[in-house]
């Protein structure tokens, strides 16, 4: 461990696992990587960023190092494979003070890493082996995965109350609460979505990709049901789930106001689409805090959302819920029936968005717990016999 001259704080060095890496490009945890990552630079920190595209930035990127290794690009085996690569060079090159692995996938990797006496903390991101996409054995295996890394990590995160709450109730350990950041936006530029035939103000978008328990197919289902005038429209894709796909092709296909852009991967564009959404139709279900839903309330716009406990949580119970495609109908109609409600919601998500997600407190969150597992702080002692109760969890 390092001292930071100018600082009280030590300087550490951080190695973030098991993620794409950046530029951030896809998904929460790769946003995460990016925004935590380089204000840790900027406090003094090195950070080691493993990814698998080496793209075109080079070896480093917004002071971060990146550290590029492959991955075999099938569902199953893209992040186990590549996170086996990344973890062996953290412990033969890598050498941080302290780690940070995403995905409770990837616990099986953490004892390496100890055996090592890297500290490392595990974000166990949502409840994965509720995903839909996996068969049997893949939520088998998470549910194993999830419970080895409560018993193995030294310190594990969890990104909501809720997902806190399912450990101390699952496995009576204690975990860390750090949530996502949003970011901010009080304008955006129109040329881009006028260039799709949208209109400030003119439109309902979602953004999520095509994975049941996202709710895609509930919320165009219920759009082709509603009276809305204004379009719908609809980004993203999913590489493992051609059927689900076809049938939201299907509805879309039906109905000429729904509009399906595929990936946008410009962010700027993406940026566009939030602010200037009429409302944001958001049917995640399983994560807890989600960036796709901050980064709508960061962007001033109103939201529908599936009705779970992590979305009324986030939101702070502001906007529509629904549960079924005629909830959805329903919110959409109303919304369109009320400008005025619309505003007042958009204003709400706005501030709370500000007030309670902000990059620099989550920021500071991962940098106390990292000083914190470096100078050998650690639930491992009592953790490591932790047990799954048997009692369903009631969230």
């Amino acid at each position: 461990m390092r001292s930071d001259s100018t600082s009280s704080t030590p300087s550490l060095r951080i190695a973030l696992i098991g993620t794409r890496g950046i530029p951030a490009a896809y998904g929460g945890f790769e946003t995460a990587v990016e925004e935590v990552g380089r204000r840790l630079v900027d406090r003094g920190h090195r950070v080691l960023v493993y990814g698998r595209d080496a793209g075109t930035v080079g070896d480093s990127y917004l002071g971060m190092r990146r550290v590029t290794l492959p991955a075999v690009r099938q569902k199953a085996l893209e992040t186990l494979s590549h996170t086996a690569l990344s973890t062996l060079h953290s412990v033969t090159k890598g050498r941080p003070d302290a780690a940070f692995v995403f995905n409770a996938a990837n616990s099986p990797f953490l004892p390496l890493l100890r055996a090592r006496r890297i500290p490392v903390a595990l974000h166990m991101d949502g409840l994965e082996w509720r995903r839909s996409k996996w068969g049997s054995r893949g939520k088998a295996y998470y549910r194993w995965a999830e419970t080895f890394g409560v018993r193995t990590a030294d310190a594990i995160i969890a990104d909501a109350p809720g997902i806190a709450d399912y450990y101390d109730h699952q496995y009576g350990v204690d975990s860390e609460l750090i949530r996502y950041g949003a970011p901010l936006l009080d304008e955006a530029p129109t040329d881009g979505i006028t260039a799709l035939g949208l209109e400030p103000g003119g439109y309902h978008l979602v953004v999520a990709r095509f994975e049941p328990e996202n709710h895609v197919r509930e919320i165009v289902e219920g759009y082709a049901a509603s009276g809305a005038s204004k379009p719908l429209v609809v980004v993203g894709s999913a590489p493992y789930a051609a059927e689900y796909t076809a049938e939201i092709d299907r509805i879309a296909a039906s109905d000429p106001r729904i509009r399906l852009l595929g990936g946008v991967y410009d962010q700027g564009l993406l940026d566009a689409l939030y602010h200037h959404a009429y409302t944001y139709l958001h049917g995640h279900s399983v994560g807890g805090t989600n960036p796709s839903l901050l980064r709508a309330m960061g962007a001033g716009t109103a939201v529908i959302a599936f009705d779970v406990v992590f979305n009324r949580e986030v939101l702070d119970e502001q906007g529509w819920f629904f549960g079924e495609p005629a909830d959805v109908a329903r919110a959409l109609d109303a919304a369109e029936a009320d400008a005025d409600a619309v505003s007042t919601a958009s204003a709400s998500v706005r501030q709370r968005a500000a007030e309670a997600f902000s990059w620099g407190d989550v920021t500071t969150a991962y940098e106390d717990l990292a000083i914190r597992i470096a100078a050998g702080g650690s639930i491992h002692p009592t953790a490591r016999r932790a047990r799954r109760t048997e009692t369903d969890w009631p969230g």
